[in-house]
């Protein structure tokens, strides 16, 4: 019988085959399955942001489902509605894509208002209210979602109680020039049906290994740098006046949580028993970059989120 962490290996080793020179990608998306929050991956057309997430489904015993986000789209295209049978003079609700198990959002940022409002209570509660009555979601449920930095036309910025639900926002960067030829080789032998089948690991083993993140010792000492590192984007001045003249707003209580948990998963994945602030360190830019705000300034200056994230590490001491 496949053990929770020979499950998580397999899956691991089958989407790096298949998501070339994206480690860092497989290593979020992984730790996101394991620490049960939601995906926000940014990047350019063309980097398998899609591709890993169907890759990671297919991994799986799991149901997949997509929604493309559009300026048109619904609430009800996403959460689903009541359908009127004539023949019993009944209201049945129909089930939308939001009740698979890994919901693929793609370019999100193209619904309106109404469909985000509609996703953050899914994504939140993990559950819908259509027409006055709540239907749960599936117990391994995840949303994926992907944006483009670039093309913003028509787009709809997602509010910041949204990006907040996120736990780990995934940049995506082109692969690194030596991979650009297997990924060539990749692509031509499955076009030709030279397609390799992993064994999909169930449902139980992800629940499992779930259990084993959650019973990953963390030191006082550790709890207390995540604590650190939270509270200084919010109190930047105490670190100095470089960092509070690039911070104006900073991560909200989700975020020590999301960091807790983030790295927590990070350590299993090691096969450590326990929280290192080098795990911490690893997953912070994941789960704060999203939770900042930059100052103007900041923003004038070019600076990065990410980049901001760096500095507060680099200013916050170990215990």
């Amino acid at each position: 019988m496949t053990t929770p962490r020979e499950a998580i290996d397999s899956i691991s080793t089958a989407m790096n085959a298949a998501v070339i020179g994206q480690e860092t990608v497989v290593e979020r998306l992984l730790i996101a399955l394991l620490a049960n929050g939601h995906v926000l991956m940014e990047g350019l057309p063309g980097t398998a942001k899609t591709r890993s997430i169907k890759t990671l489904s297919s991994l799986i015993e799991s149901e997949f489902s997509r929604v493309q986000f559009t300026p048109d789209l619904l609430p009800s295209d996403v959460t689903g509605s009541e359908i009127y049978r004539e023949q019993t003079g009944d209201f049945e609700f129909q089930q939308g894509p939001i009740f698979g198990n890994l919901v693929l959002a793609d370019e999100i940022n193209r619904a309106p208002a109404k469909v985000q409002a509609a996703l953050l209570e899914a994504m939140e509660e993990r559950q819908v209210t259509v027409a006055g009555t709540t239907h749960r979601l599936p117990d391994l449920f995840l949303v994926l979602a992907t944006q483009n930095p670039i093309e913003q036309e028509g787009t709809y910025p997602l509010p910041e109680a949204q990006m907040d639900r996120f736990l780990v926002y995934v940049q995506v960067p082109y692969p690194p020039a030596e991979n650009e030829l297997e990924i060539l080789r990749l692509v031509r032998s499955e076009n030709t049906g030279e397609r390799t089948t992993a064994e999909r690991a169930s449902k139980d083993a992800i629940f499992e290994a779930r259990k084993q993140v959650n019973a990953i010792h963390v030191e006082p000492s550790v709890e207390q740098y995540i604590v650190d590192l939270v509270i200084a984007t919010r109190e930047p001045k105490r670190y100095g006046d470089e960092l509070a003249r690039l911070i104006n707003v900073g991560a909200s209580p989700r975020a020590t949580i999301a960091l807790d948990a983030a790295a927590r998963a990070r350590a299993w994945l090691r096969g450590n028993d326990f929280v290192s602030p080098e795990d911490v360190q690893s997953v912070a830019p994941a789960c704060l970059a999203h939770r900042i705000h930059l100052t103007y300034e900041a923003d004038a200056e070019g600076m990065t989120r990410e980049g901001v994230v760096a500095q507060v590490l680099e200013k916050v001491a170990v215990g």
